[in-house]
């Protein structure tokens, strides 16, 4: 697994961790049933802290990306609920695109760049 962690960032280091994480779920380098390594060894692969990469596990757990078990321990696993997916996006655009409005970046610069990102992403 390849992590790049920018140590010099104001983003905390385990959301840093965690969107590397659903990135390379959301462009297939990593599978749902992957394991993901265990947090000793991602830790020390990164040079961070064990409690940090813990953390980033359990805020992917709580989002629906990841399931924890003593047994296998961290495996991607994408829980399928929707509704809730589509609010926490909602509120997520909110502050992003009210950034945007202040910046005045206009509503076809916003569709433009949304277009280019997904691109990135294959749809089923």
């Amino acid at each position: 697994m390849y992590i790049e962690i920018d140590f010099d960032s104001d983003e905390a280091i385990y959301m840093q961790l965690r969107n590397q994480i659903v990135l390379g779920i959301a462009t297939n380098r990593y599978q749902e049933g992957e394991s993901l390594p265990s947090v000793r060894q991602l830790a020390e692969s990164i040079g961070i802290n064990m409690h940090t990469v813990n953390k980033a596990y359990h805020v992917l757990r709580q989002e629906g990306f990841i399931r924890l078990d003593r047994r296998n321990g961290a495996v991607i696993f994408l829980e399928e609920d929707k509704s809730q997916a589509v609010k926490e996006l909602r509120e997520s655009f909110q502050v992003t695109l009210a950034k945007a409005v202040c910046k005045n970046i206009s509503r076809e610069e916003i569709h433009q760049l949304i277009d280019e990102i997904l691109e990135e992403y294959e749809f089923n």
